[in-house]
């Protein structure tokens, strides 16, 4: 009559679990996305048409705005072999791990096994039939044992690692990003040297012109041995400068070869000196940019998961429930061991709660709810500093621009002076100390203005990256993207 009883009763376990499963809560707070201060409009945008607020940047490729094939030839090397976005991809596969392990405690844990014992008791002790016996114990259990998430534990700890998993993802977009500017960085920077390196070639020419024509006067007695001194440190200090170009645009020639996964001393690239000019940067409107920003999307799916961890530490204040099954086959003898008399089995709940931890769960609470804070607080200064980014290039592209037409005027002006200065100096009424300054003056402003020209590059670089480079949240993963390979 008991075991009919308890045969009628084993079906209605798991409706009962499933109901309570799906009657369950989750203890904790829901998040809500922290707020954060945003910017109405972009304060450097005043008074510069180039850079009006229009669409954001189209998404695929940002570097073919530059119309530069050699570029965009390097940045399709970035992702297949820079070895700090291989990590940053390793890293998300592992949180994608993490997510499927949390997931895991929705189900029962099944474990098997198979033993053998062979033991005496102690024939002194007299307590059983079995005392001064040999005996062999062959068993095969099988248990299963299933937590009822009641309390939301398992599903605040599965919405947290979500979460990380999805700022894990966002950070992936943040280092693609961020190795594709520096690429796009260091390949102008080095074409603004290729630019420098020509007129340091065409300099030294003419410095080696001026030489022989001071020596020849000086042969002639029209000049000083001072002007000849003057000429040859005047060479020779220019050469020494190029020198110095060469070793830079070396080092960056390497920087980039470590950008897309080459040995430096494999990689080269051929002179070429910059001719570009920066393109026009759609910026669109602020309110736009944390949701344009992976960096700031990571600090925001931080806090979300730091929020879910609150519920799971007050999760710990109420009691566990778990449904516990175990069976199998047991035997003194091996013959009977897979014999249908040799099987047994238990089934039950069980609940336990913890009365007393010495404050260990309200600390636990309370961390959770500092790390929180501590993300929250992340956050709003990524948000700052996004704001920042934008700002900082956006004032660099139109000062630089402004600055870079008046150096284009202190060239030409340069230039002018120089050829007159020069006359007279072939004419004998000057000396080569007032050509020398000319010449200097002149060379150092070609100079500036082929840094400023490369330096605006830089800048148009460095507003894509803070514009976040046409990426957006909307390319973040789902809850289900980050749970699957």
């Amino acid at each position: 009559m008991d075991a009919r009883r308890e045969t009628r009763r084993r079906p209605c376990a798991a409706p009962l679990a499933l109901l309570l499963a799906m009657t369950a809560c989750s203890v904790g707070p829901n998040y809500v996305r922290p707020s954060a201060p945003v910017e109405t409009t972009y304060k450097e945008l005043a008074g510069w048409k180039q850079a009006e607020p229009r669409d954001h940047l189209p998404r695929g490729p940002w570097w073919e705005r530059y119309g530069d094939a050699k570029l965009s030839e390097l940045e399709e090397q970035v992702p297949a072999a820079n070895q700090d976005l291989v990590q940053a991809a390793a890293r998300y596969r592992e949180a994608q791990a993490l997510v499927a392990n949390a997931k895991a405690a929705w189900w029962p844990t099944v474990t098997i096994g198979v033993s053998t014992t062979r033991a005496r008791q102690s024939a002194t002790l007299g307590t059983s039939f079995a005392s001064g016996k040999t005996t062999s114990d062959y068993a095969m259990p099988l248990e299963a044992t299933w937590e009822l998430d009641l309390w939301g534990r398992i599903r605040r700890n599965v919405e947290s690692n979500e979460a990380s998993a999805q700022g894990s993802a966002a950070d992936l977009e943040n280092t693609r990003l961020s190795l594709q500017s520096a690429l796009a960085v260091n390949y102008f920077q080095l074409r603004s040297l290729d630019a420098q390196g020509r007129l340091f070639d065409e300099t030294i020419a003419t410095y080696e012109k001026s030489l022989r024509l001071t020596q020849s006067r000086y042969k002639w007695g029209v000049a000083s041995g001072g002007d000849v001194a003057v000429a040859a440190t005047q060479l020779e200090s220019t050469r020494a400068l190029a020198t110095d170009v060469a070793l830079s645009r070396a080092q960056l020639e390497h920087a980039i070869a470590v950008l897309i996964g080459v040995p430096a001393g494999e990689f080269s690239l051929a002179v070429e000196p910059l001719a570009a000019t920066p393109p026009e940067i759609p910026v669109g409107v602020p309110s736009e940019l944390l949701e344009r920003r992976p960096d700031v999307a990571t600090f925001e799916r931080n806090a979300a998961a730091a929020n879910a961890q609150i519920g799971v530490a007050k999760a710990a204040y109420y009691p566990t429930v778990s449904l516990g099954a175990s069976g199998g086959l047991e035997s003194t003898h091996a013959a009977d061991w897979f014999t249908w008399p040799s099987r047994f089995w238990a089934v039950g709940p069980s609940v336990t709660e913890t009365i007393f931890d010495g404050g260990a769960r309200g600390a636990l609470t309370a961390q959770a709810r500092a790390v929180y804070d501590e993300q929250v607080g992340a956050y709003r200064q990524s948000v700052l500093a996004a704001f920042q980014n934008v700002e900082d290039q956006l004032a660099a592209l139109r000062m630089l621009e402004d600055e870079s037409q008046q150096q284009d005027a202190a060239v030409a002006a340069a230039r002018d002076a120089t050829r007159i200065t020069y006359e007279r100096y072939k004419a004998g009424t000057a000396s080569y100390l007032d050509l020398a300054i000319l010449q200097t003056s002149e060379f150092n402003n070609e100079r500036t203005a082929a840094d400023l020209m490369g330096r605006r590059m830089v800048a148009s670089v460095l507003l894509i990256q803070a514009l976040g480079g046409g990426w957006s949240t909307e390319d973040l993963p789902t809850r289900q993207d980050v749970a699957s390979d």
